[in-house]
């Protein structure tokens, strides 16, 4: 008897051990509109495969000049697909492993509760909304679908002197929660989860009124042998999990 429980002792104990090996650390570069869901997606993942996620979160642009000087990043999730694309191009992402992990949505929105209905141009053209917030259409791919909007509604005009730019969608998001811009065009995950908005009020924008904002991923050279950045990019591709998450936060799937 003795014996089994020691022999059983040492099974368990090489289990351990040998999860212990398998478990990586793996770094990833998480484009802001994100956050949220890598957050909630962080624990299940972590409890699920042993590994351990250090995330950050900023712009793609940002992130991939920082990839560029050797940051230590093994993954990027970033807001768009050029990104990734010329990741790989370039040497510093995996051949074969760029996905679309999410399809953004832009949501005109606002920190109070009763500004924003469903029409656009009575919001952008109201005397009260003195600021509207629009990331960096040359740096942001969600600033870049607002001027497209815009112009799909040939609502240019109604913002002019009214604009307040956001170096990436993170800030923008800032600048109308804190009511430094009435109102603004951001992404839907910022402020709405479980088929409801947050807080304030919003209307979403149709996405016939913009190109199709694919987000994808992308396995960056310094994880190329890092098992932990390929399963969690598996677990973001694959599992139930992820897309329900995705699906909380309002994110569509790649046609």
């Amino acid at each position: 008897m003795k014996k089994s429980i020691i022999g059983a002792a040492v099974a368990a104990a090489a289990l351990v051990c040998s999860f212990a090996v398998a478990a990586e650390e793996v770094h990833v570069a998480v484009a802001a509109n994100f956050t949220a869901p890598a957050k909630d997606l962080q624990p299940i993942y972590e409890k699920a495969t042993g590994d351990k996620l250090v995330l950050s979160f900023g712009a793609t642009g940002a992130f991939y000049a920082q990839i560029k000087n050797g940051a230590p990043f093994d993954i990027l999730l970033a807001a768009d697909a050029k990104t990734p694309a010329k990741a790989v191009a370039e040497g510093h992402g995996v051949a074969g492993t760029p996905f679309t992990y999410a399809v953004g949505k832009l949501v005109l929105w606002s920190s109070d509760a009763n500004l924003v209905k469903n029409d656009v141009a009575a919001v952008l053209n109201s005397a009260n909304v003195k600021h509207v917030a629009i990331a960096n259409p040359k740096l942001a791919p969600y600033g870049e679908a607002a001027y497209q909007t815009l112009k799909s509604l040939g609502l240019e005009k109604a913002v002019e002197g009214k604009t307040v730019l956001g170096d990436n969608i993170g800030k923008t998001y800032q600048f109308v929660k804190t009511g430094n811009a009435e109102a603004g065009f951001i992404a839907l995950s910022q402020c709405f989860k479980d088929g409801k908005f947050v807080s304030g009020s919003g209307y979403v924008i149709p996405q016939d009124l913009y190109s199709e904002i694919k987000q994808d991923a992308v396995l960056l050279k310094k994880g190329e042998n890092n098992e932990g950045a390929k399963r969690f990019l598996k677990f973001l591709k694959e599992s139930k999990e992820a897309t329900a998450i995705r699906d909380a936060y309002g994110y569509g799937t790649a046609k």
